[in-house]
């Protein structure tokens, strides 16, 4: 199956208002998903990669235009929260629970934590970077092998 935006929209309901997430906002992100997405990696968890890559920067993206409108400047970024004091009233999180450790802007997200916990287990595994299987020179500009294919069960080349 591959992601559009009536697709993306049903499986993250929370983005149904197509004024506040408008379908060229949401067609912009799966665009850049699928430029910067390495499908032979991610395989069967390619769309759900691309679904939550587009959730997190839609989010990313309503921020700052909440900002802008309510005349801040877009973009600037914060972390999580970790307290918050409202007249005698306090709160505090563990902000440490939340978050992915070295996953910087993902972490300002609960659709980043997720992305990158997933980016981090499809980025694991073996990868040779040279000449394909079968090139006689070792230094053609035919491109590196991405490894093998990591479908369970699958014994071709």
């Amino acid at each position: 199956m591959a992601v559009t935006v009536d697709s993306f929209r049903g499986h993250f309901s929370e983005f149904g208002n197509d004024v506040s997430y408008p379908d060229s906002d949401i067609t912009y992100w799966l665009e850049l998903a699928g430029l910067l997405l390495n499908m032979s990696r991610w395989m069967r968890l390619f769309d759900t990669g691309t679904e939550l890559f587009i959730a997190h920067n839609l989010v990313l993206e309503f921020i700052a235009k909440n900002e802008s409108t309510n005349g801040g400047a877009p973009g600037i970024t914060t972390g999580p929260i970790n307290s918050k004091s409202i007249d005698k009233v306090s709160v505090g999180y563990d902000t440490n629970s939340g978050i992915e450790k070295d996953a910087g802007h993902w972490n300002n997200t609960i659709y980043g934590t997720r992305f990158i916990r997933l980016a981090k287990m499809v980025g694991v595994g073996p990868i040779q970077v040279g000449a394909p299987i079968g090139a006689s020179d070792p230094l053609s500009s035919q491109g590196g092998w991405p490894g093998p294919l990591t479908t369970p069960g699958w014994f071709g080349s």
